[in-house]
């Protein structure tokens, strides 16, 4: 605006002053009693502001004055003095005859007593006062104000176009209507991205994330000084998913507008004070967008330095010098290596056990380039450069020193493929990454040729490549804030450069200390940047970079003055920071540059040793200077490993050097596309490998030989039973609310409280502390939570309308940043702020009334909402619109669940059908009927379905039976049937957190544990075992949930009204052991899925 005023200026010489334009603009500012949208009169004006627009000759000056004060009417019934003075300036031939504007200087003079005055006069208004702090202004650009208008025309809009024009800010618009429901991508409001569009979504994997994103919400000052030369291009709708050295979403995230601070108790709930904002559906969509955060969100003051991994606890010997670790995303133990030789292995850290080894070997040379067949003959020694799992941990990618990607996936039972084959770069791949543009898992790769390349992760083929480096390129790190996707990179030149996946050419270009190889890396949390290289000089840094300024915000001290090698580093608990340098693991707190603190290990580290957290930061591995790998663990970690030291059954009986040839034998086989699945299919495979490898009988009479003694085992094997209260360690959940029987139990996604809806329509909300004797500040059965109220010491209470809760079918589902619950009894639809238990808001009302709850992966704002009218609606909570009614099941829908790999959504009904359909345009893809036992058909049963981690299995969980399928073709791979030690009904089940365990209950009370691959028994937990005696006979679990990081831990919602928490001993540390066939070398065999529904194997009780 103040622009607009100077522009008259400099153009005519006649105009008002930018001092009067001021004060109109304080005067709407100040007068909040006038409305929210006070301001937006004032934006009317502004296009006649430019008097030469309309007349621009001084003869039609008189003309140009009368459509100046036509047009500034307006203002009159705001301030009837201010629209004088302004009527009276521009009758003026110079403004500076006016005695108050007789000093009037230059723009930038001008503009400075406007911004000081207006500082002043918001500081005066007793509603901002000492609440508001002013940014910097260098940063600013006009460009980023009108962006912000750009963004204020679709406050009100159902479906925002994905790019406004800047023509059409001063006009009413209508955005056409988006497809399928799904929120229109939002335009971005910084000058980077003034025209790309918002994609909804937010990370897959633990990710429930919360329901209304904000219409059109300003992307990050951050990005927006940073890049703020950059040419705006159309960019692609991107899932917000976890990419590249970001840790998978897991279950903590911020609102913004307004923001709560990271350091909520229980995940971070939305202010109380924007209650207000969220009147009705429409409006809700307002109240902020989210940013995904990975790793508990605990106050920074309560860690200490026993958080970090100090302990030695496992050492590993892989042979030969380690390149490069990365820790599986879900499965917290298991450490992927390569090494120097071009060796990849896939360790176990807590058995000590190696799961899979490869050499290095290319798979189809014939298909790869020239260039890459001259290099690898003229010299066939290859390393590793970098090894990274993908954010589910289904795959792994491996870049290596010459041209080559490989891509292996990893299945149940730790089996190992060969997925992808590519011919990379022209040289060495210096670095490799997974990211999620499109909402679709890509692999992001950099090498000598001075290139970044985007590939397909499914097809392998080429979307992107991006040129500007005059240097190698060193480095990758792909990232998302405010939903928009981007790489960062660096070269051996020290150049950092910035790119959107719309090759449009870098946006960034800036110098890392030292000007060599530097790694950059975001806290956990996605919020802080920081970058780790060295000089050529071998001079290093570790610095933290201010993302608005492209500039260096902190540098941390404590190198020594000459490393031997590159230095690198890692992030743990958006706290800490490590780096390996003069045989040591150096620590600092992320908030001072003073070193923290180093551990040698007990000695024996490599000179600059490679270093990895896994994703809770109980686990640190470090390289050694003789070939091997150092586990440090802190307490939790020293927990996590108990689990592998108390086996029944003993891998190691079967004898090493057998297991080591198996592994290596099929390692050695070249097969260029993916193995299949099926059983028999795998024994056969396994066989024409050993001949294609020269094996001899006696190694395959080694093979049966050990089958022999599995057989055997299995004969002693027995399954583990635990009855008595000492078996085990469980918790009653203290409850001093009136008892009415758990219909629906969750925990959070943060794992510090669990959720509870009765059959009486009320919430129930057990929280535990951080303290001394609970660390980590998790939910656990040796410690009671606390019941929570708000201190209003309301209850969160469904609408009930005029039904019996007692007959309705509840539901409820949780946001990802667990500050929300959307939740039904048989009435409207309720959502719940998890912090002051407020209602926000009610919408669906009965008949019919909904019966189950799902969030859309890829948008929070589109909820599945199944009905009692066997319907499911797709509905847009923002624009409070059904986007699509599905029909396809014949009686109410009992269970809903989202595939974010397959864009699918599975359904099931209290008929007992399963559906597919398909996210895009809704349609039905395949149905099929479960199989029931004949006689076993009892009428409105519930079916539940829940998808397993990897996005394509899903478990099926009926009154009689546990069921898994495959998503793409909806067929049964496993089915369990009650019967002898569990005979009674299932009335609930679940996977665990790593998807390798199922837990069901039983209507006896019974709980059963079993293996997820092969749905074998491996624990029954008796009621006699967590219940009190005097506890009636008839009492049992209605529901089970999984804890969502403990694998071991789950919680019991029971008939009586009350919640228990089991977890093993933790002597025990996991719930028994399954027959031997699943333990060491035989476990491949017996879990994998087989196919086909014919023919279905019922699992051995």
């Amino acid at each position: 605006m103040v622009n607009g005023c100077t522009q008259v200026y400099d153009e005519t010489s006649s105009s008002f002053s930018s001092r009067t334009g001021f004060r109109l603009f304080a005067d709407g500012l100040t007068q909040l009693h006038r409305g929210f949208y006070v301001g937006r009169p004032f934006l009317g004006p502004i296009k006649t502001f430019t008097l030469p627009e309309r007349s621009r000759t001084r003869q039609d000056r008189a003309k140009a004055v009368e459509i100046l004060v036509k047009d500034l009417k307006v203002f009159s019934s705001f301030n009837e003095e201010l629209f004088k003075e302004i009527t009276q300036l521009l009758t003026l031939d110079n403004f500076r005859e006016n005695e108050q504007l007789s000093k009037y200087g230059d723009t930038k003079s001008a503009r400075t007593i406007m911004l000081v005055e207006l500082k002043k006069l918001i500081e005066a208004n007793p509603l901002f006062r000492d609440k508001l702090q002013f940014p910097s202004l260098k940063t600013s650009r006009l460009r980023t104000l009108i962006n912000q208008s750009l963004n204020w025309q679709h406050q009100l809009c159902k479906n925002p176009r994905p790019n406004p024009d800047i023509k059409t800010l001063f006009v009413d618009h209508s955005c056409g209507a988006q497809p399928n429901g799904a929120r229109a991508p939002s335009p971005a409001t910084n000058p980077l991205m003034a025209t790309i569009p918002k994609g909804g979504g937010f990370p897959p994997l633990g990710a429930h994330g919360p329901p209304f994103q904000a219409a059109p919400a300003p992307v990050a000052t951050a990005l927006a000084g940073w890049m703020a030369n950059a040419t705006p291009a159309p960019h692609p709708a991107v899932s917000a998913g976890p990419i590249g050295l970001s840790a998978p979403a897991n279950p903590a995230a911020l609102l913004k507008r307004p923001r709560t601070p990271p350091n909520a108790p229980l995940g971070d709930y939305q202010s109380a004070d924007s209650d207000h904002i969220l009147k009705r559906a429409r409006t809700i969509g307002q109240s902020g967008d989210e940013v995904s955060y990975t790793g508990p969100n605990l106050p920074q003051g309560l860690y200490s330095q026993d958080d970090l991994p100090k302990i030695v606890a496992r050492t590993l010997n892989q042979g030969s010098p380690v390149k490069s670790m990365d820790f599986h995303p879900l499965q917290q133990t298991i450490l992927l290596v390569g090494t120097h030789v071009g060796e990849i292995g896939v360790w176990e850290v807590g058995s000590q056990e190696r799961l899979a080894h490869r050499n290095f070997k290319v798979w189809d040379l014939g298909s790869c380039s020239a260039s890459m067949q001259a290099a690898v003959l003229k010299d066939p020694l290859v390393s590793v450069n970098r090894v990274v799992w993908s954010p589910d941990g289904s795959l792994f990618g491996v870049a290596y020193s010459k041209h080559i990607v490989h891509i292996y996936s990893f299945h149940v039972g730790n089996d190992l493929r060969q997925h992808l084959e590519i011919d990379a770069h022209v040289g060495g791949v210096n670095d490799l990454a997974f990211s999620h543009p499109n909402k679709q898992l890509c692999i992001i790769t950099c090498g000598d040729d001075k290139t970044i390349k985007v590939w397909d992760a499914v097809t392998g083929a080429r979307q992107y490549t991006f040129e500007g480096h005059e240097a190698p390129v060193y480095s990758v790190c792909p990232h998302y804030k405010e939903n928009i996707q981007f790489i960062f990179s660096t070269a051996v030149d020290g150049k950092i450069k910035a790119w959107l996946y719309d090759l449009m050419g870098s946006r960034v270009d800036y110098d890392a200390p030292g000007q060599w190889c530097t790694t950059m890396a975001y806290s956990a949390d996605g919020t802080r940047l920081f970058s780790c290289g060295t000089s050529k000089e071998r001079e290093s840094f570790l610095v933290e970079w201010n993302e608005s300024e492209g500039a260096i915000k902190r540098t941390y001290q404590g190198f020594c003055k000459r490393s031997l090698d590159i230095v690198q580093f890692d992030t743990t608990k958006n706290r800490f920071l490590a780096a390996g340098d003069e045989y040591l693991i150096k620590f600092w707190d992320m908030d001072n540059t003073t070193m923290l603190t180093t551990v040698d290990a007990d000695g024996g580290l490599a000179s600059t040793p490679r270093l990895r957290f896994n994703k809770e930061g109980s686990l640190l591995a470090v390289s050694t200077s003789d070939n091997g790998i150092k586990i440090l663990v802190n307490a939790d970690g020293l927990r996590l490993l108990r689990t592998f030291d108390n086996r029944t059954f003993d891998a190691a009986r079967v004898p090493s050097d057998t297991k080591v040839s198996v592994v290596t034998q099929m390692a050695s086989v070249s097969t260029p596309g993916p193995q299949t699945v099926g059983g028999s299919d795998r024994v056969a495979s396994t066989v024409s490998m050993a001949g294609l490898n020269g094996v001899d009988s006696r190694s395959v009479g080694d093979k049966v030989r050990v089958a022999e003694d599995s057989v055997d085992k299995n004969k002693n094997w027995k399954l583990t039973e635990i009855i008595e209260p000492a078996q085990c360690r469980s918790l009653r959940l203290s409850d001093n609310l009136p008892t009415s029987k758990i219909s629906r139990l969750i925990y959070t996604n943060s794992g510090v409280a669990i959720l509870a809806l009765a059959s009486n329509a009320v919430h129930k909300l057990w929280k535990w502390q951080r303290n001394d004797r609970n660390a980590s500040g998790k939910a656990t059965a040796s410690i009671p939570p606390q019941l929570w109220q708000p201190a209003s010491g309301i209850l969160m209470t469904n609408d009930i309308s005029d039904t019996n809760p007692e007959d309705a079918v509840p539901c409820f589902a949780l946001s990802k940043n667990d500050s929300y619950v959307m939740s039904a009894s048989g009435g409207k639809v309720s959502l719940f702020n998890m912090m002051t238990f407020k209602t926000m808001t009610t919408f669906m009302a009965p008949p019919p009334p909904a019966t189950f709850l799902a969030f859309h992966p890829q948008d929070n704002n589109i909820i599945a909402i199944g009905m009692e009218d066997s319907t499911i609606q797709i509905y847009n909570v923002r624009v409070d619109e059904v986007k699509s009614k599905l029909k396809g099941h014949q009686k109410r829908v009992t269970g809903l669940a989202f595939s974010h790999v397959l864009n699918v959504l599975v359904s099931s009904g209290a008929d007992a059908q399963l559906c597919v359909w398909g996210t895009d345009g809704w349609e039905r893809l395949r149905n099929k009927f479960l199989q029931l036992p004949a006689g076993r058909s009892p009428p409105q049963a519930e079916t539940r379905v829940q998808f397993h981690q990897d996005q394509i299995h899903f478990l099926v969980v009926h009154e009689t039976q546990i069921a898994i399928y495959e998503a793409n073709k909806l067929e049964c791979l496993k089915q369990w049937i009650p019967a002898e030690s569990l005979s009674a009904p299932i009335s609930h089940a679940t996977y665990s957190c790593d998807s390798q365990l199922i837990y069901a209950s039983f209507f006896d009370g019974a709980v059963g544990v079993f293996h997820a691959g092969s749905l074998r028994l491996r624990c029954r937990i008796s009621p006699s075992s967590y219940l009190s005696s005097n506890v009636s006979s008839g009492v049992y679990p209605l529901v089970i949930a999984a804890h969502p990081s403990e694998p071991n831990q789950f919680a019991l919602g029971l008939s009586d009204g009350s919640v228990h928490v089991l977890e093993p001993l933790e002597s025990e540390g996991k719930w028994g052991t399954g027959p031997p066939a699943e333990n060491g070398l035989a476990s491949n065999a017996s879990t994998v899925l087989t196919t086909g529904t014919s023919g279905l194997e019922q699992a051995p009780r």
